[in-house]
């Protein structure tokens, strides 16, 4: 069990002056597409992520997030460590993780993933053997979430923390990840397009294990690519066949489980 500052607070009215009490705030995150503020905090010899609701919508994410937490635990996830509640939702703990995520979903939109020196076109410059590393925690992270019969949801670039002095990737906010299958109940999901599956845009469409497939599919497409362009693709034909049948746009057609989706592709990297 990590030992935390937070140990005995189980709610409390507002978040900062709590934080100004136990610690240093050294970051603050309030420019969220998410509706979410979040803070670095520096207290208890140790640095802590504390990520509260700033608008209605988000409260029902990160009650979301401790569900997803409650039922999976991998070493590529970031674990929750603790959660209390405010006057305007819950607050939940993580441990700061080094590294920086590879796009920040900002209001303000600036940078981009393409600017020299992003942390996108960093990684998309490292040795492909590095890249597959980090890609190998992304889907084994994948296979813990489909054991706990979980779906991804909101699953892009903005979830992956790449620690590039440890080569090492994680997975944090997977805020909109829920029990599976599901039916979508608006005009859509949340998400980036460039991730998501034909049916997350359809009103009463089945979500469910072919979903994660099909994004995680555009995961490994995306981040084995060069650019956005997706026109300087840097892997095997082989892994390009496994990224093809992940991405069917019709769920019969893709591999039928996470499982199956990385045994191809290990597969196809173990292929001369």
């Amino acid at each position: 069990m990590i030992t935390h500052p937070f140990q005995d607070v189980r709610h409390a009215p507002s978040v900062a002056p709590l934080l100004d009490g136990l610690g240093t705030v050294f970051r603050t995150f309030d420019d969220q597409d998410s509706g979410c503020t979040s803070y670095g905090l520096a207290a208890g010899g140790g640095r802590w992520f504390v990520k509260t609701a700033s608008a209605p919508q988000a409260v029902s994410s990160l009650r979301r997030a401790m569900a997803v937490h409650r039922a999976v635990s991998h070493a590529a996830v970031v674990p929750l460590v603790h959660s209390f509640t405010t006057d305007t939702g819950p607050a939940l703990v993580y441990p700061w993780m080094s590294g920086e995520v590879l796009y920040h979903p900002t209001r303000s939109r600036q940078g981009g993933r393409t600017a020299p020196g992003s942390p996108m076109a960093r990684f998309r410059k490292l040795p492909l053997s590095r890249v597959h590393a980090a890609l190998a925690s992304l889907l084994s992270a994948h296979l813990a979430v489909e054991r706990a019969g979980f779906v991804a949801v909101d699953l892009y670039d903005g979830c992956l923390l790449y620690d590039f002095d440890a080569h090492r990737m994680v997975l944090c906010d997977l805020d909109e990840y829920r029990p599976g299958p599901f039916t979508v109940e608006g005009d859509r999901l949340p998400g980036s397009r460039r991730y998501m599956a034909p049916e997350e845009f359809v009103r009463g469409a089945v979500i469910d294990v072919r979903t994660t497939v099909f994004n995680l599919g555009r995961a490994l497409r995306l981040l084995l690519d060069a650019g956005d362009a997706e026109a300087q693709w840097r892997g095997t034909p082989g892994r390009l066949a496994v990224i093809e049948r992940a991405t069917v746009p019709e769920p019969e057609g893709r591999w039928p489980s996470v499982r199956a989706l990385v045994a191809a592709w290990q597969a196809a990297d173990a292929a001369p």
